[in-house]
């Protein structure tokens, strides 16, 4: 069993940046891949970000590509998202979720974090 905690939200202006961070406990955290997802009031949850066990291999939705780098660090069992260039339609709570596979598929993955909210004001 895993478990996944998210940190780092908050409130920021248009063209800021955060860093999120998803610490991992529970299990070997460098055989999951490790992917973000948001949701915004009113939406469904959608990808955002994951990244290969080994960190080797990211993709990106194409909403945040240029903008949004996912990264890890096996030896810390945290995963990471560092968000630039934050506009107003970022505005969602941020979750980190792990799976046993590649993939963009909600449904996939078996672990979740609680979610950590991030505000962008215009």
């Amino acid at each position: 069993q895993v478990q996944l905690v998210e940190s780092g939200g908050g409130l920021v202006q248009a063209g800021g940046s955060l860093r999120l961070s998803c610490a991992a406990s529970g299990g070997t955290f460098s055989r999951y891949v490790m992917g973000w997802f948001r949701q915004a009031p009113g939406k469904e949850r959608e990808f955002v970000a994951f990244i290969s066990g080994g960190g080797g291999i990211t993709r990106s939705a194409d909403s945040v590509k240029g903008r949004f780098t996912i990264s890890r660090d096996n030896a810390k069992n945290t995963a990471y998202l560092q968000m630039n260039s934050l506009k107003p339609e970022d505005t969602a709570v941020y979750y980190c979720a792990a799976a046993p596979t590649l993939t963009q598929r909600l449904s996939a993955y078996d672990y979740w974090g609680q979610g950590t909210q991030v505000t962008v004001s215009s």
